[in-house]
C-alpha cells in the first residue's frame, strides 16, 4: 500500500487506461532485454477515470510481494518491480515490522492473484535490504531491495524494467507516457482487485506538487509526483513499492522512474501520488545488486559508468 500520512490515509488509487493491443510475436528467444513488453505493442488508447484491468503480459516487471500469515495463505502486501533475474525493488515502508525474509515471497508473471496461471513464478526471499537512511516519518529514502532465493527465467510474462540514468531523466516531462500498475485498492476505501490494474499518469512539476495548496513543503528532491491534480488517477493501498514506468521512444523501452511511496488519500483533488525518484538511487541500487553477487542488466552497467557516482496495512 502507499503509507498513511499522520492522521490521513496516505495510499493512492489505481485507475486505468484502455488496454494496449496484443501483438503476435515470434517464439520467445530468451534475450530478456530490459524495459520491453513482448506481448504488448507499446501503448494505445487514452487515459480513463476508474479502475481498468491490464492486458495479460502488459507489465511483465510487476511483482506481488506477499506475506505468509500463521494459519492462513499468503496475502499481497506490496508491489515490486523486477530489475534483474533475482532482484526486486520496492518501498522501504513495506518492510516495517516485517524484516524477516522467511515470511515473504514474490509472485512474478501473474495477472490474476487468485489464479496465478501457468506463466507465474513464485520465489522465496533470500534477503531484504532497506536504504540505511529511510525515514519512517517523512518517507525520505523510501526504497528497499528484495533478493530472490533463486533467479527467475525471463519469458513473455516476466521481464526486467530498465533503470534510468540522468540522461534518460532529462527527457521526462509532462508529455512523457508514464504508467502505474498494481493490485492495490481501486478506491480510497474500496475493494482490492484480483487482476492487475493500470493507469496512465502525468508527471507533476516539483514546484506545483510542493506548493502551499498541495503538499506544502513535504516533497523533496528525492521524490517525484505523478497522477492528476484534478484527482481520479492514482495508486492506493496495496500499490506501495510498485512501478512508475515511463516510455522512452528513442530506444522503445520502459524505464523505472519511480517507486510508489505515499500520498494523501487516494485519487483526491490536488493530492497526486508521491514516488521515490529512482534516478537519484541508481548508485545505491547497483551497489546492492553487486553485493548480492549479480550484475545489473547490460544497459544498467553501461549507465553506471556515467554516474558521478507505495503495502497493505491490516488495521
Amino acid at each position: 500500500m502507499r503509507q498513511r500520512l499522520a492522521t490521513a490515509s496516505l495510499l493512492l488509487l489505481l485507475v486505468g487506461t484502455v488496454p494496449a493491443a496484443v501483438v503476435p510475436r515470434i517464439p520467445w528467444d530468451g534475450t530478456g532485454e530490459c524495459g520491453e513488453r513482448p506481448l504488448i505493442d507499446r501503448t494505445s488508447g487514452s487515459r480513463i477515470v476508474g479502475g481498468h484491468d491490464a492486458e495479460v503480459g502488459a507489465w511483465p516487471w510487476s511483482v506481488s510481494l506477499q506475506i505468509h500469515h500463521v494459519g492462513a495463505e499468503f496475502a499481497h502486501i506490496c508491489g515490486g518491480t523486477l530489475v534483474n533475474e533475482n532482484s526486486v525493488l520496492t518501498a522501504g515502508h513495506c518492510t516495517t515490522g516485517r524484516m524477516d525474509p522467511y515470511f515473504w515471497r514474490a509472485v512474478l508473471g501473474a495477472h490474476n492473484l487468485w489464479k496465478h496461471g501457468k506463466h507465474a513464478a513464485k520465489r522465496s526471499i533470500r534477503s531484504i535490504t532497506v536504504h540505511p537512511e529511510f525515514n519512517r516519518e517523512t518517507f525520505e529514502n523510501d526504497i528497499a531491495l528484495f533478493q530472490l532465493n533463486s533467479a527467475v527465467h525471463y519469458s513473455y510474462y516476466i521481464q526486467p524494467i530498465c533503470l534510468p540514468s540522468a540522461h534518460i531523466y532529462l527527457y521526462i516531462n509532462q508529455k512523457t507516457e508514464c504508467f502505474i500498475s498494481g493490485w492495490g485498492r481501486i478506491a480510497e476505501k474500496g475493494k482490492t482487485p484480483s487482476v492487475l490494474q493500470e493507469a496512465q499518469v502525468e508527471i507533476i512539476p516539483y514546484s506545483e506538487c510542493n506548493s502551499s495548496d498541495v503538499y506544502g513543503g513535504m516533497i523533496n528532491n528525492n521524490m517525484i509526483c505523478a497522477g492528476s491534480l484534478s484527482g481520479g488517477t492514482d495508486t492506493c493501498q496495496g500499490d506501495s513499492g510498485g512501478p512508475l514506468a515511463c516510455y522512452h521512444p528513442s530506444d522503445n523501452k520502459f524505464y523505472l522512474l519511480g517507486v510508489t511511496s505515499f500520498g494523501f488519500g487516494c485519487g483526491r483533488h490536488r493530492y497526486p501520488g508521491v514516488y521515490v525518484r529512482v534516478p537519484h538511487y541508481r548508485r545505491w541500487i547497483n551497489s546492492q545488486i553487486l553485493l548480492n553477487g549479480k550484475a545489473v542488466n547490460p544497459v544498467s552497467i553501461t549507465l553506471l559508468i556515467f554516474l558521478t557516482v507505495r503495502c497493505i496495512l491490516f488495521v
